[in-house]
């Protein structure tokens, strides 16, 4: 059994990893561990905890800035900011219901590792948008900082977009900086239903490049809508735009936004509330959590190009009896497919590759992560890049070593 360590401190994070090199061990870097199911399944010999690193350190809402310890958990973050009229624009979602953990336990420091984007990522961009600053430890053992508390405050390279996404295999996040924005006054989501794949990603295409500005565009084809409460009784697939701002703003641009789309099919609205509800369902992909019927299958996160998304999608659907799920205006497939030795990774990853994209195996049982690669494998130049990169923050493979890619 694996020790485990859990700093109270940044100076104890740092002395954690210097007793790891100088015992020739590896450390797995956890928070809360909402997303520890994701990635290769890997043993290492002691685990580093740093949910003992919490508490919001700054917050100055007329400037849009927070920082927080890395281990602070995502729902203490979102409460102070939304007591101050703001959100995190990025809306991260909770792995929680799809891993089949507890929900609600995820921290600042894991959601900038893993560049969590919710469904507004097609207008506020992704986690590492919105990523500051931050202290850290390498796999050195050494401490260093990056950015700071303002958003032009890049001179050299930008490691917080570099260590936004590196799921914990550079560094140890000890204490991260991210930028606030003003919440909408209100949301309404507008609905078209009963649209086939092919025919959602058209009518999507068909509003990103219109004038009514919405902040999200998700295509749920009816098994998974039937999943959904506030859509269920639709009885059939649903496009759901979702329109957000001051009221007036958002009554205007909704009268817009049903005049370009009724050639498409009929027509849906959902007030303020069921909005809201319904795109933390897709944020969250709860239509395939692990409690429900879809909880027995492989979920797999691709992204594609927009304009490719149902191409993919249906392929997958026809070939191996998946689910989907479209999120970004079809950017983003969430597929459950059937057990399988390999997960269907033998079909995904050269369909998904033909289409321009990446698949990441999300949820599998042990045995296929250990043995399937889960985040999709690079170009040799590429994996090049990736491996000085991690050498130079981390040479002897400390942290999450082999979490990603088999030797890196």
């Amino acid at each position: 059994m694996s020790e485990n360590l859990k700093p109270r401190d940044h100076a104890e994070v740092e002395e954690a990893i210097r007793w790891a090199l100088a015992g020739d061990k590896t450390l797995e870097v956890v928070g809360r561990g909402s997303k520890r199911g994701i990635g290769r399944f890997a043993q290492w010999d002691a685990t580093l905890d740093l949910s003992g690193l919490s508490g919001i350190t700054l917050c100055e809402p007329a400037e849009l800035v927070l920082s927080a310890k890395a281990g602070t958990p995502l729902t203490e973050i979102e409460a102070t900011v939304a007591a101050n009229g703001q959100e995190l624009a990025f809306e991260p979602m909770d792995y929680g219901p799809l891993l089949g953990t507890t929900a609600g336990i995820g921290t600042i420091g894991g959601a900038l590792s893993a560049n969590l984007s919710g469904p507004r990522r097609i207008k506020a961009g992704a986690a590492r948008d919105h990523f500051l600053g931050t202290k850290a430890v390498s796999g050195r053992g050494e401490t260093f900082k990056a950015g700071g508390r303002v958003v032009k405050n890049v001179t050299g390279y930008d490691l917080c977009k570099l260590l936004a996404g590196s799921w914990g295999t550079l560094a140890a996040l000890t204490e991260v900086t991210i930028k606030t924005l003003p919440r909408a006054e209100t949301e309404q989501t507008v609905l078209l239903l009963k649209l086939d794949d092919r025919a959602a990603g058209k009518a999507m295409a068909a509003v990103m490049g219109s004038v009514a500005d919405i902040s999200a565009a998700a295509h749920v084809p009816a098994a998974a809508a039937a999943r959904i409460a506030d859509v269920g009784a639709a009885g059939g697939a649903v496009t759901a735009f979702r329109l957000e701002g001051v009221a007036p703003s958002v009554v205007h641009r909704k009268a817009a936004l049903e005049t370009l789309i009724a050639p498409f099919g009929a027509l849906g609205i959902l007030g303020e509330a069921p909005s809201r509800a319904l795109w933390r369902a897709v944020r969250d992909v709860l239509p395939f959590a692990a409690s429900g019927p879809a909880g027995v299958c492989v979920v797999w996160r691709i992204s594609t190009a927009p304009s490719r998304g149902a191409e993919v999608g249906v392929a997958l659907a026809e070939r191996t009896q998946a689910e989907i799920l479209y999120d970004w205006a079809g950017g983003l497939i969430w597929a459950a497919l059937p057990s399988s030795d390999d997960a269907g990774a033998r079909l995904v990853r050269p369909l998904v590759a033909a289409a321009g994209g990446h698949a990441t195996l999300i949820r599998a049982p042990a045995a296929v992560r250990a043995k399937v690669d889960v985040f999709t494998p690079e170009p040799a130049e590429l994996a090049a890049l990736t491996k000085r990169v991690r050498e130079s923050f981390d040479p002897r493979g400390v942290l999450n070593a082999g979490r990603m890619w088999a030797g890196v």
